[in-house]
C-alpha cells in the first residue's frame, strides 16, 4: 500500500476503493475513481507493480481463503480496508521505521507531487495525476529547493 500510493499520488479514500480491474499491469496504469466521480489514469512505476502483483498472489489470497472478493486491499477478515485502517497501518509502519513524526497517507500524496516537480515533471501532467481540477491546487507542491534554484540558474543564465 505504501509503495503504491507513493508511486501514484492516490487519495487515502482512492486506494481503499481500488478493484483489482482498476490494475492494468500491462499497461503501467490505475483507472480511479476520484473526487467527483471523475475518473483518471493514474501512471504506476514497474517496482511497484511488481510489489503490488506479489501482495495479490500471498498476502491477498490469505486474507481470502476461500471467499471472493474484487477489492485490491483487504484486511485480515477478507474485506476492503477502510481509510481509517490504512491510517492506522500508515501510523505503525513508521513507528516501526523509527518515524516519530505524523505520517499520514497525504504525506505520501505530498512526498509523490513534490518529488515528481523537484524531477522536472510538468506542472500540467502532475494535475492530471493528481485529479486536481484547479491548476493552482497543484501548485502547493511546488517547492523551489536552494539546489535547483542555483542549478536553473547556471543552467539558464547567460553569465553563469
Amino acid at each position: 500500500m505504501l509503495t503504491l500510493m507513493y508511486a501514484s499520488g492516490l487519495r487515502a479514500s482512492e486506494l481503499v476503493t481500488l478493484r483489482l480491474e482498476n490494475v492494468d499491469a500491462n499497461a503501467g496504469f490505475l483507472y480511479v475513481l476520484g473526487k467527483g466521480g471523475k475518473e483518471r489514469v493514474v501512471p504506476v512505476a514497474d517496482v511497484a507493480l511488481a510489489r503490488l502483483a506479489d501482495y495479490i498472489a500471498s498476502s491477498r489470497q490469505a486474507f481470502l481463503g476461500k471467499r471472493l472478493s474484487n477489492d485490491l486491499f483487504l484486511s485480515r477478515r477478507g474485506k476492503a480496508i477502510t481509510r481509517q485502517t490504512l491510517w492506522n497501518r500508515i501510523r505503525r509502519w513508521a513507528l516501526a521505521a523509527g518515524i516519530e513524526q505524523r505520517i499520514s497517507p497525504h504525506t505520501l500524496r505530498h512526498s509523490f507531487a513534490s518529488h515528481l516537480l523537484a524531477g522536472g515533471a510538468d506542472l500540467r501532467a502532475v494535475q492530471a495525476m493528481l485529479g486536481h481540477a484547479d491548476i493552482a491546487t497543484t501548485q502547493i507542491y511546488t517547492h523551489v529547493t536552494p539546489e535547483r534554484l542555483r542549478d536553473v540558474h547556471r543552467k539558464h543564465h547567460p553569465r553563469a
